[in-house]
């Protein structure tokens, strides 16, 4: 397993477009997955322990987001041959178990991960309703360990200025996770 961190952002980068088939049967595209004050984009997988350690506050933020108008989406980029437990099958299986209530879609080409330039899992982008670019950190300081009770909630306070003000934090710490996993 290699581990990066993401790179510092670039405020203002247009979200780069798609159409990608999810888990729940639909091909979704960017502006299908927008909400009305932004959009959180997400590449995860399903092997990666940072994922793992995350997922049900994945989900918990996802659903407090969308109250605040921020749609969500998690892609998957990794090669599945290389690694089977990234399967559509389980990708699928994944989005069930966890109950997602935003699309899981399947970047098979993996040409959308390099158009946004997504590094690891799990890598985050905030972006406000213009679609610009104001949020590339982490969720919080657990990393792959359980988070603390008074764990700062990083990527949902961040969203939640990103939905208010239009604009993310200056200062961000980057996201810490397991490679892509390419061709």
């Amino acid at each position: 397993m290699v581990s990066l961190e993401t790179p510092v952002i670039d405020f203002g980068i247009p979200a780069p477009e798609f159409s990608l088939p999810g888990t729940d049967g639909n091909v979704w595209s960017l502006e299908q997955c927008r909400g009305a004050n932004g959009l959180l984009v997400m590449f995860i997988c399903n092997h990666c322990p940072y994922v793992k350690a995350i997922l049900s506050r994945i989900v918990r933020d996802a659903a407090e987001l969308k109250e605040l108008g921020i749609g969500t989406v998690a892609i998957m980029s990794n090669d599945p041959l290389d690694y089977p437990e990234d399967s559509f099958d389980n990708m699928t299986r994944i989005a069930h178990t966890f109950e997602f209530s935003f699309p899981y879609l399947f970047d098979e080409s993996q040409q959308i991960a390099k158009n946004y330039g997504a590094v690891c899992t799990p890598d985050f982008f905030g972006f406000n309703a213009d679609l610009e670019l104001q949020y590339r950190g982490r969720l919080d300081e657990s990393g792959k360990s359980a988070a603390s009770a008074d764990s700062r909630r990083e990527l949902f306070e961040a969203m939640k200025s990103i939905a208010e003000t239009g604009t993310g934090p200056k200062l961000q710490t980057p996201s810490i996770g397991c490679s892509i996993k390419w061709k």
